[in-house]
């Protein structure tokens, strides 16, 4: 894919964060854009801002999978959905909180990759899952988010699996941001929470990462993983401020 312009392309989660900075990355490619996710009042900003086609819904549902790549057939398909995790070292969880990512990544990377097997979708497209760079080294105060965006990322090795064996000519990547990204709740909280525990400054916990990355050069990465040549194969990719993008394969 050396030009989106005019592929249809469906982003869950794509109405906030990392998944907005992708929107708005692969619209300026002119591509043509759905995005899925459960807040139906963003999700009515986002359409009306961009004039992107919205979604609203459970994407850990077997049933919205289905029917929305059933009824747009993307050739692009961005998981990025997720939920935030309970925040506490594993003494201080309770099962649903250590669970919480499991119930809903997982459950909906599960779900929408089977969709995307199953349908199929046309040949020659791209499913990215987004993981986390907790899925190499952990995060000890995110209960099972760690382990969940390993197993997304292996997600895509299996899937990988399934095509090849089918023959559908579909590729399956796992995109790897490596550091907290300030600019997003998510990143926000979890640099907070760090910061508590370690008596610093938030800003202290993020600059241990290198030069930061906003959601919006995310996007970007995004869309040069899906337009340039060099990175039409391998499983995953890191991403990080400092570094841009590298093969996490091998």
């Amino acid at each position: 894919m050396k030009n989106l312009e005019g592929v249809k392309v469906v982003v869950t989660g794509g109405s906030r964060g990392l998944g907005l900075g992708i929107v708005e990355a692969l619209l300026a490619r002119k591509a043509q854009i759905t995005v899925v996710a459960r807040d139906a009042a963003r999700l009515d900003e986002v359409g009306k801002r961009f004039g992107v086609s919205v979604i609203s819904g459970d994407v850990a549902d077997e049933a919205l999978a289905l029917r929305v790549l059933g009824d747009v057939r993307p050739s692009v398909l961005v998981l990025n959905a997720g939920a935030k995790p309970g925040l506490g070292l594993i003494h201080e969880q309770s099962w649903e909180s250590f669970s919480r990512t499991w119930d809903s990544d997982v459950k909906a990377g599960f779900h929408w990759v089977q969709a995307a097997l199953r349908l199929p979708l046309p040949r020659g497209s791209r499913v990215l899952l987004g993981s986390s760079g907790a899925a190499v080294g952990g995060s000890p105060l995110s209960g099972g988010y760690a382990g969940a965006k390993r197993m997304l990322w292996l997600m895509a090795q299996y899937a990988n699996v399934s095509a090849k064996e089918q023959d559908l000519g579909i590729t399956f990547q796992a995109i790897v941001p490596q550091q907290m990204i300030g600019d997003t709740e998510l990143g926000r909280a979890g640099a907070e929470g760090y910061a508590k525990r370690k008596g610093v400054s938030a800003e202290a916990i993020l600059a241990g990462f290198g030069a930061p990355m906003s959601s919006k050069q995310v996007g970007e990465h995004v869309a040069t993983i899906l337009t340039d040549s060099k990175y039409e194969t391998g499983v995953a990719f890191g991403l990080k401020g400092d570094s841009g993008i590298s093969s996490l394969d091998g």
